[in-house]
This record gives structure tokens, C-alpha cells and sequence, in this order.
């Protein structure tokens, strides 16, 4: 199965960061609203198991098509950066996705939204990500440590520190600080 491997980092701007991909001749993919909808079994195993089931919807703030995946990520491995297992899947209908598996016993336990713009760099994903009331952050995600120790230092992130936790986490974690559900979306007009 495919292994996820990457760093984070919070950052108070992604403009340094983006000036340098584009000084480093790094292709800009494009940017997205994602909206993150994360399953877990009402006794929050999958949780407590350190594993995830999440269906996300992609719109492209360019005017392009919707997309959707459903995706299964297992519990982390050691080492110096985060690696898992990650199984994906393009879906058609991110409702009707959410749907069976609501039907299936599953319970929707956290959403949230999140702006990224993606870069590529070598082997590397550059993920430039802002999150509603967490900030913005730096994810470096590729094939192996070496391609993303590399990137990180060709960003000048090298002694910056790391983040190990998911943005499922920091999600549960703001909500339960300011009592709220475990829901983050970005604040939109009135007849937006």
C-alpha cells in the first residue's frame, strides 16, 4: 500500500515560502477549497486506533470541475517525519459517499475546511495550507525522508520546527478550547 510521508510546519505567511518555490523554478498545480469530513465508528475506534476515514471535496478556486476522494489513512509509523499508510480513491458523489457510510454505522466525527495551494518541487508535494482560526501552514509531503529532508532545506525550513500532529487533531483540539463542535469552516457573506 502507499505510504504518506511528510512534515508540517505553522508559518505567519506563506509568502516567503511561495517566493522561494517560484526562485527554485517549482510548478505551481494549483489552489483548492477542501472540505474534510472525518468518519469514525460511534466508539471512536478508528481514533483511538490512530486511523482515519475521510471523504474530501476539492473545488478549485480557478473554475474547475469539483472532485471528491474517499480515503482511508492507518495509524503512524515512527521516525522523524509523519508516515502512514494511505489508500485513495476518486468518488463521484461525496454525499452519496458519506451517506452509505452513515448507513454502514459509521458517524461523521469532525469537519472542517482548508484553502491549499500545491506546488510541486522535484519529487515533493508543497502544500500551502490556511485552516479557519488555526492559521496558515507548510506541508512537505514525497516518496521518502531523503526527498523530503531535501525539500524542506531547499525551503530554508530546516531548523524550523515540526509539527507531528494532523489537522484532525488541531481541529479537536481548537474546538474543545472555545466549546464548540468539531467543525471549522471559513466565514462566508450572507448570500455568499
Amino acid at each position: 500500500m502507499p505510504l504518506e510521508i511528510e512534515v508540517k510546519f505553522r508559518v505567519d505567511s506563506h509568502d516567503g515560502v511561495r517566493a522561494k518555490l517560484a526562485r527554485l523554478g517549482a510548478a505551481r498545480v494549483g489552489a483548492v477549497l477542501e472540505a474534510n469530513h472525518i468518519f469514525d465508528k460511534a466508539d471512536r475506534s478508528l481514533s483511538a486506533a490512530d486511523c482515519g476515514l475521510r471523504v474530501r471535496t476539492m473545488t478549485a478556486f480557478d473554475g474547475g470541475p469539483r472532485t471528491a476522494t474517499l480515503t482511508f489513512k492507518g495509524p503512524r509509523q515512527p521516525g522523524p517525519f509523519k508516515a502512514r499508510e494511505e489508500i485513495e480513491t476518486a468518488i463521484g458523489d461525496a454525499d452519496a459517499a458519506g451517506a452509505i457510510l452513515t448507513s454502514l454505522g459509521f458517524v461523521e466525527a469532525v469537519s472542517y475546511e482548508k484553502r491549499r495551494e500545491t506546488w510541486r518541487l522535484g519529487d515533493c508535494e508543497i502544500e500551502l495550507d490556511e485552516l479557519p482560526h488555526l492559521g496558515r501552514y507548510v506541508e512537505i509531503e514525497g516518496p521518502d525522508e531523503t526527498a523530503v529532508r531535501a525539500a524542506r532545506e531547499s525551503l530554508g525550513l530546516r531548523d524550523a520546527a515540526s509539527i507531528r500532529e494532523t489537522y484532525i487533531a488541531l481541529v479537536v483540539q481548537h474546538c474543545r478550547e472555545h466549546g464548540r463542535p468539531n467543525r471549522l469552516t471559513f466565514d462566508r457573506p450572507p448570500n455568499a
